[in-house]
């Protein structure tokens, strides 16, 4: 008897966004000097990971009925040992009983059957059997593309199987990205290369609304190669990094959105998760109402998307 097909990834995350009405996706990056006051009892790791805990899910809290998407980092997680992998894990799961996308910041890759490994470890958290489920179950996964396509073949491979999807580092955020993604190789900067591969994958394997499975990472914080991207990669959904603390703004964004203001979902971590101690939230709420906080940042971005790209049409 065949098995029922998974809901293809990217048509599930539009369907929560036009939900929503909203691209904005939080990301989960605690970090113990900067947790508000009063969750953090104790400096070793077990008692930061329990703070991790109690802060994410207080974070899942307010934003679930707010946004489509949260997106752990793995890294400040596992910066704890195995106590840190155990805090994500709790975190990842909340976040899916919340009914959010959970999209694993990652970067993880490798060749041959480490691919695999770490495809069937990390991707499926909504497989119609049991056994499809992964034990980290996560609706996506953030892959590196330097070891070249062999590498991405496992992960799109359980991708499709499970119902999950993957976003492609292609242009990231950072300064220093351009050091290798700008280098020009047979006429176009490696990102081109990239892009031309990826853009490839999602055709591929479009859902309904026109996406693949196979996303971007593109950051924010280049709007011109942003815009340059959305013209290369049509069918392609963008991870957007870089708004708010790197410097990114609503407008950097604009490009990435279609005219449906479909296309892309912004990630904003420090601004959102640690709004309690910018300026303009610090007086009003503080330590006390951090997540009081919180809602105030998320809807301050929302407004801003809606104002500032096609997203105001969701």
């Amino acid at each position: 008897m065949s098995q029922p097909t998974p809901h293809h990834f990217t048509d599930r995350l539009i369907a929560a966004i036009r939900r929503k009405k909203n691209p904005v996706l939080v990301g989960l990056d605690p970090r113990a000097e900067s947790l508000p006051k009063g969750l953090l009892a104790g400096e070793e790791n077990e008692a930061v990971a329990r703070a991790y805990v109690a802060f994410c899910r207080g974070i899942i809290d307010v934003v679930a009925p707010l946004v489509p998407a949260v997106k752990p980092q793995a890294a400040f997680f596992e910066q704890l040992g195995p106590t840190g992998c155990v805090a994500l894990g709790e975190v990842m799961n909340y976040a899916a009983e919340k009914g959010l996308v959970v999209i694993l910041d990652g970067k993880r890759n490798d060749i041959g059957t480490t691919a695999q490994a770490y495809a069937e470890g990390y991707l499926g958290g909504v497989g119609f059997q049991p056994a499809q489920k992964s034990p980290w179950g996560a609706d996506a996964l953030t892959v590196s593309p330097y070891l070249g396509d062999d590498s991405i073949t496992p992960f799109l491979t359980i991708a499709k199987e499970r119902g999950a999807g993957i976003f492609v580092l292609v242009k990231t955020s950072n300064p220093g990205g351009g050091r290798f993604q700008d280098l020009v190789a047979d006429g176009q900067p490696l990102y081109r290369h990239v892009a031309q591969f990826v853009e490839g994958l999602s055709a591929k394997s479009r859902g309904s609304e026109g996406y693949g499975f196979a996303g971007a990472v593109c950051g924010a914080t280049y709007p011109e190669q942003l815009a340059e991207l959305r013209q290369a990669m049509p069918s392609t959904l963008f991870l957007i990094p870089g708004f708010g603390a790197q410097g990114g703004t609503a407008k950097d964004c604009a490009a990435a959105f279609d005219e449906r203001g479909l296309g892309g979902i912004v990630n904003n971590s420090r601004g959102i998760i640690f709004a309690h101690s910018r300026v303009e939230y610090r007086d009003k709420f503080g330590d006390a109402r951090w997540q009081a906080a919180v809602e105030a940042a998320t809807r301050d971005m929302i407004a801003q998307l809606a104002t500032e790209t096609t997203a105001g049409r969701l």
